[in-house]
């Protein structure tokens, strides 16, 4: 018998894959929907290689209510959505802003609409630590907590503040309404999941992040010079306030940002608490060149990179504050930055092509041999 059933928005996504599986090995049942934009359905195919569970599939853009009615109609066990499906580029937002509403608010609001037709009552959404801005404004928010002022510098930020807005509201409301009509509220529920830099791969090494085209975060980006696909890194700004001059970010390891979606839905379906939010981070902040020389040391060797302009809607220092998710969902990091890059180098080194090859037979004997030993 299944814990719960959750559906999975942008489930075949890097980290909506990774929350699957966390999901399914513990006791969850899983259902994804992704449009595919930037996925492949064939993470589905390794998250059931690793665990030996296969979450049911539907290609279905976020944007589209008919097509999320006919999946929670066909699914009426569904109790919770995990939503990730979103564009996500910061720089890519800037210049398309009208798609990013459209696909990231437009979508959360059709998706809202069709669990409350279908009485689905708790939503943990992936959120970001761009909604906070440039935390430097403010006087001793560095770590960034949860109370630190909002204020995003981009468009892709400014998607993730109306969403959290627009999912506080509506769980308000509904618990207004049910309240008034004398009937049981506490089950509306959402997380509103503020993450740093996600990073890292399976430690098997057949499942990690395969965005399609141009990856836009700087580990995926490294993978590719490291394997020749690309020339060379380029570094925005080295001039900001920093101890090498660039950028301080707080790289987190997939693994661990998964297990904090685990962590926030059995808060949400233990505690009904509303809305909560929560930063998921390590703590530690790492400069652009402090992951470059981490990334190049696993690597074995020196990898290229060219200092250039400043991106637009970047800031300084985007280091989490961990405090409250370690508190009140006893989840902290486990695996290190350097657990991250040796999990990446596996991956990229052993698939270049990403999901469009088959896993290397070396690696799938390993995982066998270790789900046996575990047996």
């Amino acid at each position: 018998m299944a814990v719960g059933t959750v559906l999975v928005t942008g489930g075949t996504g890097y980290i909506g894959s990774f929350t699957t599986l966390a999901l399914l090995d513990n006791g969850y049942d899983v259902i994804i929907v992704d449009s595919l934009l930037n996925s492949s359905q064939a993470a589905v195919d390794r998250i059931e290689l690793i665990c030996g569970k296969r979450p049911t599939f539907y290609q279905v853009d976020i944007t589209d209510e008919a097509g999320l009615d006919n999946v929670f109609s066909k699914h009426p066990e569904i109790d919770s959505v995990i939503h990730f499906a979103a564009l996500k580029a910061v720089g890519e937002s800037g210049e398309i802003p009208l798609e990013y509403y459209r696909v990231n608010v437009g979508g959360s609001i059709t998706l809202l609409r069709s669990m409350a037709k279908h009485n689905v009552p708790n939503i943990v959404f992936s959120s970001s630590a761009t909604v906070y801005g440039d935390a430097t404004r403010v006087p001793g928010m560095i770590p960034i907590p949860e109370n630190c002022p909002i204020g995003p510098t981009n468009t892709y930020g400014h998607t993730k503040v109306m969403i959290e807005t627009v999912i506080s509201d509506h769980i308000e409301a509904e618990r207004r309404k049910a309240k008034k009509a004398g009937k049981p509220f506490e089950q509306w529920n959402g997380a509103l999941l503020r993450y740093f830099n996600p990073c890292g791969a399976h430690p098997s090494g057949i499942m990690g992040e395969d965005p399609q085209g141009v990856p836009y975060n700087l580990l995926p980006l490294l993978g590719k010079v490291a394997t020749g696909e690309r020339e060379k890194l380029l570094v925005f700004g080295d001039d900001y306030a920093s101890k090498d001059g660039t950028a301080i970010r707080d790289y987190i390891h997939v693994l661990d940002l998964a297990s904090g979606h685990l962590a926030a839905l059995n808060y949400l379906r233990e505690k009904k608490p509303g809305v909560k939010a929560w930063n998921l981070g390590s703590g530690r902040g790492s400069t652009v060149l402090e992951m470059i020389k981490a990334f190049s040391k696993v690597v074995g060797r020196d990898l290229p990179y060219q200092v250039v302009e400043r991106r637009h809607g970047d800031v300084l220092d985007l280091t989490a504050n961990p405090a409250l998710a370690n508190e009140e969902l006893k989840w902290k990091t486990k695996l290190t930055l350097e657990d991250a890059c040796a999990d990446l180098w596996r991956w990229v080194e052993n698939n270049p092509k990403g999901y469009r090859q088959h896993p290397p037979a070396e690696l799938l004997e390993k995982l066998k041999a270790s789900k046996a030993a575990k047996n």
